[in-house]
């Protein structure tokens, strides 16, 4: 993937120290080695939940491949151009960081945090779903993530752990630059979400699908509201699994990428849209 020459304007929708004096009864000594205790836990829990940090690059160019099925965008904002890929179109994706020595690949399960991944050790057939778009209009990727239990049977079941919207520009461990909860409807297995844009105005919409029951799924559809996306039932019908692979519209409708040589920096090329 080309490198960009410069950023994209107008087509994308950014120990302490202490001194303990010596003790001076067994009591003490417990307190003292009881606080340096406490104190080791919250250093530890601090560097766990601090991932790298973003860039501050200007917000470049967000394209899709004409199969609909990748994303082109400088996810990290550190000057490169990433891709985001996500074959089936249903949520379980991830994205190719572009560096200037390498490519590191990071898929969404790799996104949960340290405490979402502690709150499901004792939970049996749990899945991450996640989709990328820019939700709240700044020009940067955000990212929708979800985690939650399989259906057992027919019945779905109410087990949905993770439920946020990850604003960016995303570090390379895809955390946010800041943080929202997506209201949901119901809290069942989410099979299959994405992201798109079909009024095409810089602001991504979340389609999100939960089961329904019976083997089948309910479609809702999620809007940036209040610091945060906020999720509606479609009311467009009750789908088989895999029914989604079909549908319409994806990431092309955010315009696909135009290269005008090997080594150019994309712009975008927007159609008109024809979903059915």
């Amino acid at each position: 993937m080309a490198e960009p020459a410069s950023p994209q304007q107008g087509s994308v929708s950014s120990v302490f120290a202490a001194r303990l004096r010596p003790p001076y009864r067994r009591g003490r000594t417990r307190l003292v080695i009881g606080a340096g205790a406490a104190l080791t836990v919250v250093a530890t829990t601090v560097a766990l939940c601090s991932g790298p940090e973003p860039g501050d690059h200007a917000p470049t160019v967000v394209c899709s491949d004409t199969g609909n099925t990748s994303l082109t965008a400088d996810v990290d904002a550190d000057g490169r151009l990433d891709e985001i890929r996500d074959p089936d179109r249903s949520g379980q994706g991830s994205v190719l960081f572009g560096r200037a020595d390498e490519r590191v690949e990071v898929g969404v399960g790799e996104a949960l945090g340290v405490w979402q991944k502690a709150r499901g050790l004792l939970t049996s057939d749990l899945e991450t779903r996640g989709t990328f778009g820019d939700f709240d209009g700044d020009g940067y990727l955000d990212l929708a993530l979800f985690r939650s239990q399989e259906d057992s049977g027919d019945s779905p079941r109410s087990n949905l752990l993770v439920h946020e919207v990850r604003y960016g520009p995303l570090a390379r461990d895809l955390s946010g630059s800041r943080s929202g909860t997506i209201r949901v409807r119901v809290s069942f297995f989410v099979a299959a979400v994405r992201a798109t844009d079909e009024d095409q105005d810089g602001r991504a919409e979340l389609h999100v699908f939960q089961s329904a029951g019976d083997g089948g799924y309910t479609e809702y559809v999620g809007r940036q509201q209040d610091g945060g996306l906020t999720l509606s039932e479609a009311g467009t019908g009750y789908y088989g699994k895999g029914d989604w692979d079909e549908l319409q519209p994806g990431w092309s409708d955010f315009g696909t990428c135009v290269y005008t040589s090997p080594e150019s920096t994309p712009s975008v090329r927007r159609e008109p849209l024809h979903y059915h």
